[in-house]
């Protein structure tokens, strides 16, 4: 059986088996167009997250990952089923306890909670990530549409009236909090206006994270270099697969 599919609290989880396990597992927290359903993911669907899977499921890795919600934008209630995704597989399956992460755009803010929360992270891997809602917020201001499109996301991710949503926000610092005991890597894919303006924010973060002594590299890529992500991350996963 390559992968099975089960329910947490109503959503669709999936989890996929390597040809010969190593003991290590993965948890994936998806950007907007991530979605799992009964027989289908869109990690499944994609051509090049096909690929990431498939490479790693070659060099033994357990990979897991779960629906949550759709659009949650790293809401309490996704990071809580993320937490019940993790126990479930703990549960289920011969696995280190300390697992990797790989989160994409929104999924970053998940995972930005789950290491406050002290869930055990052995590294993590963020492409293209969301850092802050509040700087994703005054970013779309200049998008009228998407502007508006967020904003609705968000009051029902949350669950507060669209009114209110800037200004749930507005007062979250820009500076994400990482933690000093867990490796992290920055796939940023250098791709539109938007992809150019994130890398100016990333170089400035990197400045402060560097005096900090954070254990955060950052790797710029353009959108042709896309199939060396599933290389660089194996080779990220297991310079910290060393100390079980």
């Amino acid at each position: 059986m390559d992968y099975r599919n089960f329910k947490l609290d109503t959503q669709w989880n999936m989890i996929h088996y390597p040809y010969k396990p190593n003991g290590f597992g993965i948890l994936i927290l998806g950007d907007e167009r991530h979605f799992v359903e009964e027989k289908n993911s869109f990690w499944m669907q994609n051509e090049g997250k096909r690929m990431l899977l498939e490479n790693w499921r070659q060099c033994g890795y357990t990979i897991f990952y779960s629906n949550l919600y759709g659009l949650n934008w790293g809401s309490d209630k996704a990071v809580d089923l993320a937490k019940g995704l993790l126990a479930h597989v703990k549960r289920n399956e011969i696995l280190n306890g300390k697992i990797h992460v790989v989160a994409e755009g929104m999924g970053a803010l998940t995972a930005l909670k789950l290491i406050s929360s002290g869930m055990d992270i052995r590294s993590l891997l963020l492409i293209n990530p969301i850092l802050s809602l509040g700087q994703h917020l005054q970013q779309e201001k200049e998008h009228k549409f998407f502007y508006k499109k967020l904003i609705k996301e968000l009051s029902l991710s949350y669950q507060v009236d669209r009114g209110q949503v800037e200004a749930m926000f507005e007062d979250q610092g820009s500076m994400p909090e990482f933690s000093k005991d867990i490796p992290v890597r920055i796939i940023h894919i250098l791709a539109g206006s938007r992809g150019y303006r994130q890398s100016k924010l990333l170089n400035e973060y990197s400045i402060i994270w560097e005096k900090e002594k954070l254990p955060i590299s950052v790797c710029y890529m353009v959108p042709e270099k896309k199939p060396h992500i599933g290389p660089l991350a194996i080779q990220f996963f297991r310079k910290h697969e060393q100390i079980l």
